[in-house]
């Protein structure tokens, strides 16, 4: 295992963790921002609206995330942008976060039944204010369990990172990896780290899908 200690690959993969949640929380809170932006204009009554943001979720939904990665970071590079592999790697995620999270968001408004938007309109409420006032506090209860949930996928997304040069728990592991001859090990940690992460927001997502089915359930 070369002069690394068992204790020496689980503290360095520790410290690699910092930035996978670090690019997590970017991602996420970036795309949760542009995501509700893109709401409120996928709900818009302009079809045109509607059209182009629909365009832009099946792109990033429609395209691999790999290939996405690589456009970013050489895409900033040939327009002159000084781009580091975190720059490409926040924005990217950030904009398949927020594709993602649009249409998670979306799908919870439209479980709004209609007759709450025309109750609201027949209060002479503008669009903004039947969204802000009616619509989107119905809505944030049904879509907090897929959002949680899409908090896994946003983790596990970081890993791809690693391809445009950037250290995270992934790529840390590689290194390791080919320093201690110890893949089987070096991996296996990562995976316990990976499930540590991941396994609360899991458990999490599905506790508030359940309260959602029984509340559901005791109203019928």
């Amino acid at each position: 295992m070369s002069d690394f200690s068992l204790w020496d690959i689980f503290r360095n993969l520790l410290l690699a963790l910092r930035w996978t949640v670090g690019l997590s929380l970017i991602a996420f809170v970036g795309g949760g921002i542009v995501g509700g932006f893109l709401l409120v204009l996928r709900l818009s009554p302009r079809r045109w609206l509607r059209l182009l943001v629909s365009l832009y979720v099946n792109l990033f939904q429609g395209t691999p995330l790999l290939m996405q990665l690589f456009l970013t970071y050489f895409g900033l590079a040939l327009f002159g942008l000084n781009t580091t592999p975190l720059v490409a790697a926040s924005v990217c995620l950030t904009l398949y976060a927020s594709a993602y999270l649009t249409e998670i968001w979306r799908g919870s408004v439209e479980s709004i039944p209609r007759q709450q938007w025309e109750a609201s309109a027949s209060l002479a409420l503008s669009f903004s204010e039947q969204l802000r006032y009616v619509i989107l506090p119905q809505s944030l209860r049904v879509a907090l369990a897929p959002t949680v949930g899409f908090m896994v996928q946003a983790i596990k997304a970081t890993a791809l990172a690693s391809v445009i040069g950037f250290v995270e728990l992934t790529r840390s592991g590689q290194i390791i990896a080919n320093a201690t001859f110890s893949p089987f090990l070096v991996y296996g940690s990562v995976a316990v780290l990976y499930f540590i992460l991941c396994f609360p927001l899991s458990w999490w997502s599905r506790h508030l899908e359940q309260q959602l089915t029984q509340g559901a359930d005791r109203h019928d």
